[in-house]
């Protein structure tokens, strides 16, 4: 692939959620990336025979690392390679004889990427955890829920994708351009708690300016203002509606064909409750597609909201070429873009190892 990650090399330790979607996102771009998986290892909640296609266009070498001729391989493998990205719990790789201190000094130029939910150190850093408990102690759980409601997970993209493997990557990218300078590697320590707690800090700002509550529900973007939520139609569907600048305000109130004398005004918190009372009979007398044919063409910030099934025939998706289908399977297209440096198209996941010799050969001759 000759996307901008042409010719790095990256291991990545066979592992579930941020760690195998961060290698995914650089072969997206081009690199060159092999997993070490245990035999028998992989994604367990995938049904017998299903493909991951998080493992797109990765190469896959079977080796068992408590195996001490297994483990040489590997760690014959690190010492040509720019980038490896382990998850284990803190400890593990070291146990294991090949964390840090046994890896880079070898490869003194090898960028050492660490991925856990609590980080490498803390009261918590042994401790089992998942994506919802993550993004629940950083606050940003607490967040996701209307009025009156239990907090509701926004599936796993919030923690494992969007504070771990995003930031991972970063760290990755941040880290060889370091290198090009001091033609060092050094240890990326990737914690989704830190990530997340990065991702939030537009509400700590404003938290800081006292303009953002810790009740759930009355803050500007978390459904409690009635121009910034959803709202369901008349067949079931939903508009989300997100009309927070003045203008787009305007357009919203327009196309409900509702005048703002007849109204209390925008950011009136005291007014909200018959706004949304207003909004809510309104879009529930047309079906959603009906008001997005009828939002098309207004700068009022109304759009439909899809179900997985339906994205892909969405006029903007299709003329971006957002989703892509290969081997028959829709999935999301390598992004972002670049002027130049086109990846293509994603390769499928690898049916079968690839030997861990064949992968040395090609790299020691790179």
């Amino acid at each position: 692939m000759p996307g901008p990650l042409t010719n790095l090399r990256v291991v990545e330790l066979g592992g579930i959620g941020p760690g195998p979607h961060a290698a995914m996102l650089l072969a997206d771009l081009g690199a060159d990336v092999v997993r070490v998986e245990r035999p028998g290892g992989g994604l367990k909640v995938l049904p017998p025979g299903a493909r991951d296609w998080m493992l797109r266009g990765v190469r896959i070498v079977a080796a068992d690392l408590t195996d001490p001729p297994r483990k040489s391989e590997i760690i014959e493998l690190l010492t040509v390679a720019d980038v490896l990205i382990e998850g284990f719990r803190p400890g593990v790789a070291e146990r294991l004889g090949i964390g840090p201190d046994d890896a880079c000094v070898r490869n003194p130029g090898l960028v050492y990427a660490r991925m856990t939910g609590w980080g490498q150190d803390g009261p918590l850093a042994q401790s089992a955890g998942h994506d919802i408990n993550y993004i629940g102690l950083t606050g940003g759980l607490n967040a996701f829920r209307t009025a009156g409601s239990r907090p509701v997970p926004p599936i796993n993209m919030f923690g494992d994708f969007g504070g771990g493997s995003l930031y991972l990557v970063l760290g990755i990218l941040a880290a060889l351009h370091e290198r090009a300078g001091s033609g060092r590697g050094q240890v990326v320590d990737g914690a989704i708690v830190d990530g997340t707690a990065s991702l939030l800090q537009m509400i700590w700002s404003l938290r800081a300016a006292g303009i953002w509550s810790d009740t759930p529900a009355v803050n500007l973007l978390d459904t409690g203002a009635p121009f910034y939520d959803t709202y369901e139609c008349s067949d079931g569907g939903a508009v989300a509606v997100g009309a927070l600048e003045p203008q787009f305000y305007r357009a919203l109130l327009e196309g409900l064909e509702l005048t703002d004398e007849a109204l209390p005004r925008q950011h009136d918190v005291a007014g909200w409750p018959l706004l949304r009372k207003r909004f809510a009979e309104l879009f529930a007398s047309r079906t959603r597609d009906e008001w997005a044919a009828h939002f098309a063409h207004r700068d009022a910030c109304v759009s439909p909201v899809l179900s997985f099934a339906e994205v892909a025939e969405h006029p903007q998706i299709r003329a971006r070429n957002t989703l892509v289908e290969v081997d028959g399977v829709v999935q999301a297209a390598p992004a972002p873009r670049f002027s130049r440096s086109d990846p293509g198209p994603p390769a499928p996941p690898a049916q079968s190892p690839t030997p861990v010799a064949e992968v040395l050969e090609q790299w020691q001759a790179h």
